[in-house]
């Protein structure tokens, strides 16, 4: 991340959107279960609510120094940081009930990197585990705070298909004006 948006994303502001919008539209009505992978947490906002809400949470964050933060800022917690990349990560087939990704598909640097992520994760989720997400929609402003960043938005019209090539089921996708949700399930 550039660093007018890893502090935006730090920040105490982008804290209240996390709890107060973006992970009860994106955990609306699901039970995470007992073993959570969250991918990508980058300064970890996200991780502070998820940790009230998981009993055991993974989050796997490929940045090394923000891994090393997170790992910082969370030690005495249940909160489990693992420096891994999630197209490639280091937990066996069917271990977690839930994985969550929130507003970071976009820093994967490429669609084929996205696809490959997506089938990682089918591959840890337990047999009718689900990935829940949400990721930011493309737009001029979005691109002007990713200057000089990774910037590769998901279009909507194309996730189902991808999730469901990637080995899930039941995958759907929904907009509002400023982001899409995203949910599917592994097989049974």
């Amino acid at each position: 991340m550039n660093e007018v948006h890893l502090q935006l994303c730090g920040g105490d502001e982008w804290a209240e959107a996390v709890e107060r919008y973006i992970i009860p539209w994106t955990l609306d009505g699901l039970d995470l279960g007992d073993d959570v992978l969250e991918v990508g947490p980058g300064p970890g906002r996200t991780t502070d609510v998820l940790l009230r809400l998981a009993p055991r949470l993974t989050a796997a964050e490929v940045d090394p120094d923000l891994a090393a933060r997170l790992t910082e800022r969370l030690a005495g917690t249940p909160v489990e940081v693992v420096h891994a990349d999630a197209t490639d990560m280091p937990f066996s087939d069917g271990r977690f009930s839930a994985a969550l990704s929130f507003t970071m598909l976009h820093h994967v640097p490429s669609a084929d990197l996205q696809d490959r992520l997506f089938a990682e994760v089918a591959r840890v989720l337990r047999p009718g585990g689900f990935l829940a997400g949400i990721d930011s929609l493309d737009s001029e402003e979005f691109r002007s705070l990713h200057e000089g960043d990774v910037c590769v938005p998901v279009p909507p019209d194309e996730l189902a298909g991808r999730l469901t090539a990637a080995g899930f089921a039941d995958a759907t996708v929904d907009v509002n004006e400023y982001a899409v949700r995203f949910r599917a399930t592994t097989a049974t």
